[in-house]
């Protein structure tokens, strides 16, 4: 059992039985667009950021990706840090057919997977002096932005790194300055081009 500091936020009651398996933490479910309406629960989620930090761990199809960006608007001040599971065709057990979209929610991931989601995120690491020198202009200047071919090129890198496809700009910033540097992050880019 890994211990978290932070409080996470996730969509629904399995997902919170699923991370209950793997961590010790307080863990707050959204009852998922149920969010939007619920002020006690937010003011809540408001409160940890603030005292503990958050993280939140939301699925990666559209649904997820709009409670995720509801919740990072909404809170404010405080600590928000984002895991993004990667984007994994199937259907959960306890279902009777696949989400809208067809992909694996956090309940349906792997532990070892959501581990390793918890890694790059840098939550749970040996090391956590991450450099944080990757910005929208290294982005930019890999081609990984703002050129012809370049939202290829990012989803290409976004696969191989089992990242989900509909991350923006900025949160794969986030979640690769976590991971690694600009020096191995122009290595990783080249190496892709290459293959």
């Amino acid at each position: 059992m890994i211990k978290i500091n932070e409080a996470i936020i996730v969509e629904g009651k399995y997902d919170k039985i699923k991370l209950s398996s793997i961590v010790d933490a307080v863990i707050i479910v959204t009852d998922g667009f149920g969010i939007f309406r619920d002020r006690e629960k937010l003011e809540l989620i408001r409160y940890y950021a603030r005292k503990t930090g958050i993280i939140i761990l939301t699925d990666s199809d559209s649904a997820g990706l709009k409670i995720r960006n509801y919740i990072k608007g909404a809170v404010g001040k405080g600590s928000v840090k984002n895991i993004f599971i990667p984007d994994i065709f199937g259907k959960e057990k306890r279902k009777d057919k696949p989400s809208a979209e067809g992909k694996l929610g956090v309940e349906g991931i792997s532990a070892e997977l959501l581990i390793k989601a918890f890694e790059k995120s840098g939550v749970i690491t040996e090391n956590n002096n991450s450099l944080r020198d990757i910005t929208h202009l290294t982005l930019y200047e890999l081609g990984l932005s703002g050129g012809e071919g370049s939202r290829e090129l990012r989803q290409r890198l976004q696969r191989s790194l089992g990242l989900p496809q509909l991350m923006s700009a900025s949160s794969l910033i986030e979640v690769l300055n976590t991971m690694m540097d600009s020096r191995e992050l122009a290595e990783y880019v080249r190496n892709i081009k290459e293959t």
